[in-house]
């Protein structure tokens, strides 16, 4: 027996999802199809207004609902170090460690030339405007350490050491090939404090 042609639909939208395999998709859209239409409504509702009003804070790239996130916003976080991650959630997990009391700056992703992915695929020039216009005393390279973040970490140096800034890369207390996001306070912590000059 086929499935049924809205089952089919929303299994093929949920199918998109990073993480969502047939399978998943599958049985969210048969949940989906068994919920109460109000608990339905909520959810496209909160998935519709949430994804409409957030934006890119334009200082960081950082997701917001203004034009600066709360980060950029606070006078004390202007402490003369920027640090670079590569997307939201990497802010989120830096943020949870509560040692780093400066800004940041959002990449949306890394070098990964076998995908396709160069230098102007990336915010690489906003953050090398935002160095001209007010340059910072250090800029710290908290990508992923895994090819692609390190592949980004070291093309970001190459660009910003002959400014004169100073540039440091986050140590490598987090284990290789693991997503910041998922790591620890104390182990980002640990990378934090240990980081070196590049």
């Amino acid at each position: 027996m086929e499935q049924l042609e809205p089952i089919s639909r929303m299994v093929a939208e949920l199918s998109h999802l990073p993480g969502i395999g047939q399978k998943t998709a599958q049985r969210l859209a048969y949940h989906i199809a068994s919920m109460p239409l109000e608990e339905v409504r909520n959810l496209a509702t909160a998935l519709w207004q949430g994804r409409k009003s957030i934006r890119y804070c334009e200082v960081c790239g950082n997701y917001t609902v203004s034009e600066q996130c709360e980060i950029c916003s606070r006078s004390e976080r202007h402490n003369g170090q920027i640090c670079v991650v590569r997307d939201p959630r990497d802010v989120i997990a830096m943020e949870r460690m509560h040692d780093y009391h400066g800004l940041y700056h959002v990449l949306h992703g890394t070098l990964s030339p076998l995908d396709g992915i160069g230098p102007n695929d990336i915010h690489i020039k906003e953050l090398m405007d935002r160095i001209e216009k007010e340059p910072p005393d250090e800029i710290i390279l908290a990508t992923s350490p895994d090819i692609e973040g390190e592949a980004t970490a070291t093309y970001l140096a190459r660009l910003i050491k002959p400014k004169g800034i100073r540039v440091t890369r986050i140590a490598h207390g987090l284990p290789v090939g693991l997503d910041i996001e998922y790591a620890d306070e104390v182990t980002l912590s640990k990378a934090m404090s240990g980081r070196t000059a590049m």
